[in-house]
């Protein structure tokens, strides 16, 4: 049971990538999961959010940018960002939560954006 993030790399500002993330195993299929970023020597933090029904949420610093979506055929979740700036750079983290309460974070996958 794993997540597998992709999708990261080094992009101008106003660009656009879009991340990925796998999910290994049916459980995840009605499972919430989220995008977090991290940068060095600042904690992580939230930028998108969807519930297993398919409700999502993003953070205010990214919305209207970014939008989170998911394809249960494929267990996957997207993260598409759009007008990337400089800010954005950070390591992404997918991540999710079972009705158990277990989490499961994914190795992240780094986002570049040059000025």
């Amino acid at each position: 049971v794993q997540l597998q993030a992709s999708g990261g790399g080094l992009v101008q500002a106003g660009g656009s990538l879009r991340l990925s993330c796998a999910a290994s195993g049916s459980i995840f299929s009605s499972a919430p999961m989220a995008w977090y970023r991290q940068v060095q020597g600042k904690q992580r933090e939230l930028v998108a959010f969807i519930t297993g029904e398919g409700s999502a949420n993003v953070a205010d610093s990214v919305m209207g940018r970014f939008t989170i979506s998911r394809d249960y055929a494929k267990n996957t979740v997207f993260l598409q960002m759009s007008s990337l700036k400089p800010d954005d750079t950070a390591v992404y983290y997918c991540h999710a939560i079972l009705s158990s309460g277990k989490e499961y974070w994914g190795k992240g996958t780094l986002v570049t954006v040059s000025s």
